[in-house]
């Protein structure tokens, strides 16, 4: 069956969302009188939902906190400063926007698939000028429903009623690929996003390219030659 839907991955992707979630992750450590030393590396932080992630950094040596509590106060102090600049302090990847314009033309229905809240998906997007390539923008909800990808890919196939046979997952993170899996989704993992190279392997995505514009040439030449 050839494919006809392509659900697409935001953070690692199709934008460098590096400065701004990092920044904001520090400031909501900093804020909770947690600091982090500059030489910490959170790049692992980027596709994930954020949630686990924090509460990951908030390890505790005791049982003085609750941890997910700590957690959600993280998540609250990271919102309040990227839900007004950190969600701007991105970068477009190269060949996105000329890519994603191309697969329209050829009839493929996008859809993006993001763990990221739904409210901040749709202003980087329409920031970026590129809301217009898709015909729906799915993410997660503020109160954490769908940051698991298997249940985001699904919820988005069941209310487009696409067919999984027809469809195509694209994203950086292990986690873009196993939901697809898991959906019986076909996937291409890309190499210039957060996700390291034994983790894509691992997850077994149908191939691996280096860049956003193999996308056209991947789908022609592996997928719908299936």
């Amino acid at each position: 069956m050839k494919i006809e839907n392509i659900l697409i991955d935001l953070d690692g992707t199709l934008t460098d969302p590096k400065l701004g979630i990092t920044t904001c992750i520090r400031y909501a450590m900093r804020k909770l009188g947690r600091p982090l030393a500059d030489e910490v590396d959170l790049d692992w932080c980027i596709g994930p939902p954020l949630k686990a992630s924090l509460a990951k950094l908030l390890q505790l040596d005791d049982d003085t906190f609750n941890i997910d509590q700590l957690a959600e106060q993280a998540l609250v102090l990271y919102r309040e400063r990227f839900g007004t600049i950190g969600l701007f302090e991105n970068e477009v990847y190269p060949e996105v926007a000329e890519t994603l314009e191309k697969l329209q033309q050829q009839g493929y229905r996008l859809y993006v698939a993001t763990a990221k809240p739904t409210i901040y998906a749709e202003q980087i997007l329409v920031h970026f000028d590129l809301a217009k390539y898709f015909k729906k923008i799915y993410g997660s909800e503020l109160t954490g429903e769908r940051t698991n990808k298997t249940e985001l890919i699904a919820y988005l196939l069941e209310r487009e009623q696409l067919d999984a046979q027809a469809s195509v997952m694209i994203g950086d993170r292990e986690f873009d690929i196993c939901g697809a899996h898991q959906n019986d989704v076909k996937s291409i993992a890309v190499s210039y996003g957060y996700g390291i190279a034994s983790e894509l392997q691992n997850a077994q995505p149908m191939t691996i390219i280096d860049s956003f514009g193999y996308i056209l040439t991947t789908i022609d030449q592996i997928l719908n030659k299936q």
